[in-house]
């Protein structure tokens, strides 16, 4: 059995979100306070606590799910859970998905997508920018609704997440556009979503090249398994090409659908979601329906154990 585990990103936090997971595993506990020491403030108190409205804040959100990712993965980890032969992350998740390849320290990692989403913050002006998803249209014909709503502004596909289901960055304005664009070709639904920034589009780049250089200062290593990225669905080893994706990938999309069916077809069997929710197992669903292959989310102890029962160390 060759199995994968998938590291989500932004949107799938919630309050109250690892709870009982922490009941059961003390060292959930103890990475997000080891996090806390990097960040300065109580990160696992605001994840019980909220508002809702202050996880959504791109620059708490990002270490926020960075954390919950790998507090999971070490759960799994420390549980007898076997290690993955791949790991790969959606958008920040990828970030998470090379902290558990060993590839950066987990500090440093929470320290670097905390500057990420403060660089993505200040990119575009407050109440400027955001995130839709739309459901229903084929990926072309949305390319082609946001180039129609652009009107001189911003508004992209930016995540390929499952065929049907595209999400789309941009100015406020040309995303109130196209939301509109995809309704009239008939889209069965289209809706903003709780993401403070337009992750991915274009209007990123000034962020992507400020992160560029906070990215020379972190050490990497060479992933101790196999890593594949979802900005083009191929395997990455080297540090330093590395170090070149992580730059690249904040103002391209994301293409989740290329990357699971890359998979596939790489002949994983397995794929077991770290993190609050279930989210990329539920995308998965719609992506692939190989018979045999399983897809499946770590989100509190009676899934983590499931999944143990079916394949521990």
């Amino acid at each position: 059995m060759s199995q994968a585990f998938l590291f989500p990103g932004q949107g799938s936090q919630s309050v109250g979100m690892m709870a009982s997971l922490a009941e059961s595993h003390p060292v959930v506990r103890e990475t997000f306070d080891a996090a806390t020491g990097v960040l300065g403030y109580d990160l696992w108190a605001l994840a019980q606590q909220g508002p809702a409205e202050q996880l959504a804040l791109t620059e708490i959100t990002q270490p926020l799910m960075l954390v919950a990712g790998v507090a999971t993965y070490r759960a799994w980890r420390a549980a007898g859970g076997a290690a993955p032969d791949w790991v790969a992350g959606h958008s920040l998740g990828e970030f998470t998905a090379l902290v558990a390849a060993g590839t950066l320290g987990f500090e440093d990692a929470v320290d670097l997508v905390r500057v990420r989403g403060e660089l993505m913050r200040d990119a575009v002006p407050g109440g400027q920018g955001g995130m839709a998803a739309v459901l229903g249209l084929e990926d072309a014909d949305m390319e082609a609704v946001c180039a129609a709503a652009a009107q001189g502004e911003v508004v992209e596909a930016v995540n390929f997440n499952a065929p049907g289901q595209v999400v789309i960055a941009g100015h406020r304005t040309a995303l109130a556009r196209a939301i509109e664009g995809a309704k009239a070709q008939g889209a069965k639904r289209a809706l903003p979503l709780a993401i403070s920034v337009p992750c991915h589009s274009s209007l990123m780049r000034p962020a992507a090249e400020r992160l560029r250089e906070r990215l020379a200062k972190s050490p990497l290593a060479e992933p101790h398994c196999r890593f594949l990225s979802s900005v083009d669905a191929k395997e990455y080893r080297d540090p330093e090409v590395i170090r070149d994706l992580l730059y690249r990938q904040l103002a391209r999309p994301v293409r989740w659908v290329t990357t699971v069916q890359a998979f596939v077809g790489l002949g994983v069997t397995r794929f077991v979601e770290c993190g609050p929710g279930k989210v990329l197992a539920g995308l998965h669903r719609r992506i692939d329906k190989t018979p045999g292959i399983e897809a499946m989310a770590l989100e509190d102890p009676a899934s983590l154990n499931s999944a143990l029962a079916g394949g521990a160390a």
